[in-house]
């Protein structure tokens, strides 16, 4: 039975949600990241106003200011992209519990089963795509095939706000004929080999001999020349625990240098107080604690501690971190910098195991 997959992504996603709440910004180049007070940081995404004069993810702000002198800078705010992802998930979950997120704003979604209910990919992927633009605000560009490699090329094909679907009656005249780099995997060092060997195309990658990419390419040439074919059968993951993210944490320089532990206990619970809220208004708990620690003779280290068992809990995530200063710090010179962060998250829908003894 073929399957059907779709692969969602939610277009210029931080600075779509931005955008929602910055409605004084519309028609106006705009992008996410970074400190632009202090001219550092880089481009976490750009609106398609700044993407169309150059400005690209990844970018320093210097460097997107150049592109673009009239683009204006939002810092990042992780918690609120997270909500919307979230709920993007929520919709998601209602036509099917296949969803394998792609980061905090890609999900495949295998909608098989929903499909006798619900009509066809096409269907299902029209109607996702307008409750996320009625329901959040913000756009989705979803690919519709029988195979999550040509779903995810799908997806990318056409932005913003558009569905295309590579089904097996016409994916030789449209995939086929897209660059190689824009197939997943083919990364830049990939591509440039590939182009040594006239491989130019996804066709021809498919076409290809595959001793010859075992040879320049090793297994993973194997791989592409499977995906190219549109061979792929890797599942969908059922629903899981895992979050979206790996980590979530806060730091701050003291207004004056910390000289005592006493004043780093009270530093470290202020920080994990933070991370705590964060994690249980997200709906996440850690399952590693780490610190991070910077002096005054400019010595900067961090630490981990594995948990037990996973947490959003403050009291928990500050033992575990004044723990790890106890064990780790020596006093050569006072502190100037803490930073508390919860890692390795997991959702805390996440069944709890129990021993019995």
């Amino acid at each position: 039975m073929s399957r059907t997959i779709l692969h969602s992504d939610m277009n210029c996603f931080y600075a779509s949600v931005e955008m929602l709440h910055h409605p004084e910004l519309a028609g106006k180049p705009m992008a996410v990241g970074g400190d632009p007070e202090a001219r550092h940081g880089i481009v976490l995404t750009a609106n398609y106003i700044a993407k169309r004069v150059g400005v690209k993810t990844g970018m320093a702000l210097w460097q997107a200011r150049q592109v673009c002198p009239e683009i204006i800078f939002v810092p990042p705010r992780m918690d609120l992209y997270l909500r919307f992802s979230r709920m993007a998930q929520e919709i998601y979950s209602e036509y099917t519990d296949q969803r394998e997120p792609f980061g905090i704003d890609e999900s495949w979604l295998d909608v098989t089963a929903s499909t006798s209910i619900k009509g066809d990919g096409m269907k299902i992927a029209k109607e996702i795509s307008s409750r996320i633009k009625y329901e959040l605000g913000v756009t989705v560009s979803i690919g519709v095939s029988w195979n999550k490699i040509f779903a995810k090329l799908g997806s990318d094909y056409k932005k913003p706000d558009a569905i295309t679907e590579f089904s097996k009656d016409n994916y030789k005249d449209i995939a086929w004929k897209l660059p190689v780099g824009d197939l997943l995997m083919v990364g830049r060092s990939t591509e440039r080999t590939m182009k040594k060997l006239g491989i130019c195309t996804i066709g021809d990658l498919a076409g290809a001999e595959p001793s010859i990419l075992e040879t320049y390419l090793g297994k993973m040439g194997l791989v592409l020349h499977t995906f190219a074919n549109g061979w792929d059968e890797t599942p969908v993951s059922v629903e899981g625990y895992k979050a979206p993210i790996k980590s979530i944490g806060n730091s701050t320089t003291t207004p004056r240098d910390l000289v005592s532990e006493l004043d780093v206990k009270i530093i470290l619970m202020a920080l994990s107080e933070s991370v705590g809220a964060r994690l249980r208004e997200n709906g996440f708990q850690c399952r590693t604690v780490e610190i991070s620690i910077r002096d005054t003779g400019l010595y900067h280290f961090t630490r981990q501690c594995k948990l037990d068992r996973a947490s959003n809990l403050t009291e928990e995530i500050a033992r575990t971190a004044f723990e790890l200063f106890q064990k780790n710090y020596n006093w050569e010179h006072p502190i100037r910098s803490l930073g508390v962060r919860g890692c390795d998250l997991v959702s805390e829908e996440m069944p709890l195991m129990l021993e019995y003894k």
